[in-house]
């Protein structure tokens, strides 16, 4: 960790590695992460108080502690600050349990070079995906098809940032044989760092799209930051790409290693066709690879989690797994919870939960499932898409006019301005009026929505996590539901 003991006994074993005094064990080493609204060294103390083995704490940590334990005691109800009592306690904690304390310059490089040192010594085979959609479907579904014939951990739930990947590569002490983890940004230059951490074996590139466009100046400048999944490659290292994208097609060239392809509408290694759109029933394909043709049947949703599914295959197959495994697997996957789950609602309601996140490209994708579907009616209750920054007004039109090319029957718009923009381009675009509703909050959509579905509608609910569409699904699934 680049770090100095400056307390405590240097042959201490640690349990395991916290951030959180919240659920920090007896015997853990707490890293005091400084993050936007919180220092993680005004807890050290505290963990250590909680039991903590061991602290990572900013240099000059363990002296301030001291200086203010051996000032006058503060009186009780004087008001001194947080600060003020964290260090006090840190003092007294060093002289009664001898914790073990490790100054750095920068507790978050810190845990990143200790993750580092635990991903080069485990000896694990490290997969690691990127793109603007379809991250954690891909993490799931490779996950899965490896473990048929491996020892596999994958990063829990969105564990993909600067902090979160380095906590899920420290379980990599546990020698794995593959880990398949996703890599997350919103700022150019975060997948540069994931990857000088992870040095991964197998990089997969699902796509590029407009997610997190707010920050950057372009799709093409997201297509760049995308593109440090190349970076520091070998000539062994192998790249999964989507060979439908044309912007990283473009970026390509830049690669040291081997590239292996996937797709539906271009050649590609691993490729798709005679597809079947099966709405809510999932999609069926003819996939055929370098080692063979087979045909191959999903619950997943949509062209997609096809894509995905083709990425994931790719990665099987460079690990020995067999097709005609890939096959079955392929058969009983399972979305991951709210991100296209298909929930059956006893009065004949259905609805496809996919309330997780959202973003331009998937929601559209998400309505072309919705339009394949049959129904009595389709319903789309579609939250504020956000992180879109000066283009988020006409990139909601854009999918508003896509829910009306979807013929969507009824449509909820939820958020700000930019939801009502959507609302308004989709009945522009022909929808009816009147079945055209904007709402502020979920909550008032999610009592509409109440009042209005009936049996034999299929209704879509998707949005950003901020926007808490979520909701409507909680309100429409009331007494119970059937998940799958």
């Amino acid at each position: 960790m680049g770090g100095e003991i400056v307390a405590g006994d240097r042959s201490q074993v640690f349990g395991d590695v916290s951030i959180d005094t919240r659920t920090l064990n007896a015997g853990d080493l707490f890293v005091a992460i400084r993050g936007e609204r919180f220092d993680g060294a005004a807890f050290a103390a505290a963990a250590i108080d909680a039991g903590a083995a061991g602290v990572v704490v900013p240099r000059g940590w363990a002296r301030r502690a001291d200086d203010v334990s051996s000032a006058p005691a503060l009186a009780e109800g004087s008001g001194g600050s947080t600060a003020a009592r964290s260090a006090s306690g840190g003092g007294k904690a060093l002289a009664g349990r001898a914790a073990v304390v490790i100054e750095v310059d920068d507790t978050t490089v810190a845990l990143q070079r200790l993750a580092h040192s635990i991903r080069r010594e485990s000896g694990t085979k490290v997969v690691a995906i990127t793109g603007s959609a379809g991250k954690t479907t891909t993490k799931e579904v490779t996950s899965e098809l490896l473990a048929v014939r491996y020892r596999v951990i994958r990063n829990r739930g969105n564990f993909n940032n600067h902090i979160g990947l380095p906590l899920s590569l420290i379980e990599l002490r546990q020698r794995p044989e593959i880990a398949v983890v996703e890599l997350g940004m919103n700022h150019a230059g975060e997948v540069s760092t994931l990857v000088r951490v992870a040095e991964p074996d197998v990089r997969v590139w699902t796509n590029v799209g407009e997610a997190h466009v707010g920050f950057f100046a372009s799709v093409d400048a997201i297509a760049d930051a995308k593109a440090e999944i190349l970076e520091g490659a070998t000539a062994s290292t192998l790249l999964v790409a989507n060979a439908d994208d044309d912007r990283i097609a473009a970026r390509l060239r830049a690669f040291r290693g081997r590239v292996v392809t996937f797709g539906m509408d271009r050649p590609a290694d691993v490729h798709a066709s005679a597809i079947v759109d099966r709405g809510i029933d999932g999609t069926s394909a003819r996939v055929t690879t370098p080692g063979g043709s087979v045909d191959v049947v999903t619950p997943l949703l949509g062209r997609a989690n096809l894509a995905n599914i083709l990425a994931a295959t790719a990665v099987a197959l460079e690990f020995g797994i067999p097709l005609p495994v890939v096959v079955e697997k392929a058969a009983h996957l399972r979305p991951a919870a709210h991100r296209g789950e298909i929930v059956r609602l006893p009065g004949g309601v259905t609805i496809i939960d996919d309330s997780y996140n959202a973003n331009p490209t998937a929601t559209k994708r998400a309505l072309e499932v919705l339009a394949s579907s049959r129904a009595s009616r389709r319903v789309a209750v579609l939250g504020e898409m956000l992180e879109l920054g000066d283009r988020s007004a006409g990139l909601h039109a854009d999918v508003g006019r896509a829910a009306a090319a979807a013929n969507v029957d009824v449509l909820l718009a939820v958020g700000g301005p930019p939801a009502s923009a959507l609302a308004d381009a989709a009945v522009t675009a022909g929808m009816p009026k009147a079945s055209v509703r904007y709402f502020a909050t979920s909550d008032e959509a999610a009592a509409a929505a109440a009042a209005l579905v009936k049996a034999g509608d299929v209704v879509l609910v998707k949005g950003s996590r901020g926007v808490k569409t979520d909701r409507v699904v909680e309100r429409l699934e009331g007494g119970g539901a059937e998940r799958g």
